[in-house]
């Protein structure tokens, strides 16, 4: 299956917190996304890597993305090696995505930051051609996405570039939502995390209303790049 847009995370519920509107209109636009989560989540204070799984799954169901894979790396303690270039590559050459959308660059969590450069040297890796790789017993083609954009986590980091998510915002916050034991509920009795608060979940809707603000829409979603990003026109621009 090939896939027009590739999205990873370090955990469940990262990309839906980074790039879940623009997913959300990327499918309504007839785009065809899929999304790898890279752990389990199995450190998470709440929950267990059980209910994430079933999270996760709900949530791809309410963005409406072609697939979602979990390649159950060690959470907190994957590392960018060899060994997980790799099974990220298998995952590129697999899907063959033309854009690829991955952690913040920096963040509060070490895994975001590790996870965003060990999927971005993986993109460049893939489209070498003497890297073999093979998939369920059949040899890999080389593939490298055109573009790798990483999403905006718990820090404010300024974006390059900015999505019109205008009419999607409510399907990214019933995806997120979807991690019930991960986010704010009054009646929850497990401890306290800082993305546990109500002040976090209302964030998710202030930050992108803040953003649309700045490029005179309603809602955004932002990200940094890799390499200049090209229009045809100035009047692309909005």
């Amino acid at each position: 299956m090939k896939l027009d847009i590739l999205a990873f995370g370090a955990h469940p519920d990262d990309v839906e917190l980074g790039c879940g509107a623009t997913i959300a209109k990327e499918v309504a636009n007839g785009k065809k996304v899929g999304i790898i989560d890279l752990t389990r989540g199995e450190l998470g204070t709440r929950g267990t890597a059980e209910t994430r799984d079933q999270e996760a799954n709900a949530a791809a169901k309410i963005l409406g993305v072609e697939v979602r894979e979990n390649l159950a790396f060690a959470d907190g303690f994957f590392i960018n090696d060899k060994a997980h270039q790799l099974e990220v590559i298998k995952m590129i050459r697999k899907y063959q995505p033309e854009i690829v959308l991955c952690n913040a660059i920096d963040d509060r969590h070490i895994d975001h930051g590790k996870g965003s450069k060990l999927v971005s040297d993986a993109c460049f890796l893939s489209g070498l051609l003497k890297i073999e790789t093979a998939l369920n017993g059949h040899q890999q083609k080389e593939w490298r996405p055109k573009q790798v954009y990483h999403y905006i986590q718990w820090k404010n980091i300024k974006p390059e570039i900015t999505v019109d998510v205008t009419g999607f915002i409510e399907t990214k916050m019933m995806s997120v939502l979807a991690y019930k034991t991960q986010f704010y509920d009054p009646n929850s009795k497990e401890p306290q995390t800082p993305i546990s608060s109500k002040n976090f979940t209302d964030s998710i809707n202030y930050r992108a209303k803040d953003l649309g603000r700045l490029i005179g829409v309603e809602f955004a979603e932002g990200y940094t790049v890799e390499r200049y990003v090209a229009v045809d026109s100035l009047f692309d621009l909005k």
